[in-house]
């Protein structure tokens, strides 16, 4: 770089670490020599002396001396610069796109595919998405999670403005999340509210929650809604369930608590010596983030539907379910 540069913070930079900002723009910039630069006052924003620590803000301009480095290029091509001609984890990631703009993806994530790495995890997404980092060093950001054997919508947020967004939507519950599951029998009540304390216990098997007391040491309360759409006679139900809070295996603990847990869950199902596995029915977790509604950063509201997985597909067509029998996911 031959002289002093001006340059002026993004919107998806918002509350970034002024290091780490010239961390993204320019990679070849060591440590110390940043520190030198910013001790001096060479290095200001908005015309003021700055730190490490100091967190920019958009529109803020940042005074960029000389480096001896070169900022980093800025690729051209689709979104975020991806190119997924090479990358056999951006092309699978691809094949689940339901929805893409420039700030959200949203995957129908396949059963049996983990989120987050964790003990005997090779493959997750958050690790694939590193396929999809765009030209400022971003990768893309889970802002939820699904369970390992739970197939369905998966939100996932492109930038660190959005993540932000998408991560306070959440957390103050202003989505709402629609579940389809497959359970053993069929409840008493139509629909209906459960209402339990979960805490999480530590098993060979790794985490597992049982419901717990008010009060009890690590005890979270939990809400969860369900209905039953459809049943296959006395045997099985089709319900969809509807998550108030966001607690670790909350749906599954529910349903095994009602006493109609879901089919093929390992972890929560546990079938007397009366009751036969359904003949064609797979021994997999029918449990499908079916539909998902949440404010889109931009504004205005996302709503995305995402498909049954196969081994579901195969059940619904085996009881002779209709998936239309639910009616309209908003």
């Amino acid at each position: 770089m031959a002289g002093i540069e001006h340059r002026q913070v993004d919107g998806d930079e918002a509350g970034m670490r002024l290091d780490r900002w010239f961390k993204v723009h320019y990679p070849g910039l060591g440590f110390g020599p940043l520190q030198k630069l910013l001790r001096s006052g060479q290095i200001r924003v908005d015309g003021a002396r700055a730190k490490s620590d100091t967190r920019v803000q958009p529109g803020q301009t940042i005074r960029v001396p000389p480096l001896g480095v070169d900022a980093k290029e800025t690729k051209s091509g689709p979104i975020g610069g991806r190119d997924l001609r090479h990358s056999p984890d951006g092309e699978l990631l691809s094949r689940m796109v339901l929805h893409e703009d420039a700030k959200v993806i949203v995957l129908n994530k396949p059963a049996g595919l983990a989120v987050q790495g964790g003990s005997g995890v090779s493959r997750h997404i958050d690790k694939m998405l590193e396929a999809w980092t765009n030209q400022k060093g971003e990768k893309p950001r889970l802002v939820h999670r699904l369970d390992r054997d739970t197939s369905g919508v998966l939100v996932i947020a492109r930038t660190r403005g959005a993540a932000q967004q998408l991560t306070a939507a959440f957390r103050e519950r202003d989505t709402r999340k629609i579940y389809w599951s497959l359970v053993k029998g069929v409840p008493r009540k139509r629909e209906d509210r459960v209402s339990t304390w979960l805490v999480k216990e530590q098993t060979p098997d790794g985490d597992r929650m049982r419901i717990a007391k008010h009060g009890d040491e690590g005890a979270d309360h939990a809400i969860s809604y369900y209905r039953i759409i459809e049943q296959a006679g006395q045997n099985l139900a089709w319900l969809e369930m509807e998550p108030y809070t966001g607690r670790t295996h909350q749906l599954r603990v529910h349903a095994a608590h009602i006493g109609h847990p879901i089919i093929g869950d390992p972890k929560y199902f546990e079938a007397d010596i009366n009751w036969t596995f359904p003949g064609g029915i797979q021994n997999r977790l029918h449990l499908h983030a079916r539909f998902i509604d949440i404010p889109h950063p931009n504004g205005g509201r996302l709503k995305i539907t995402a498909p049954l997985p196969p081994h579901m597909v195969q059940s619904w067509n085996l009881l002779g379910l209709d998936e239309n029998a639910a009616g309209e996911d908003e």
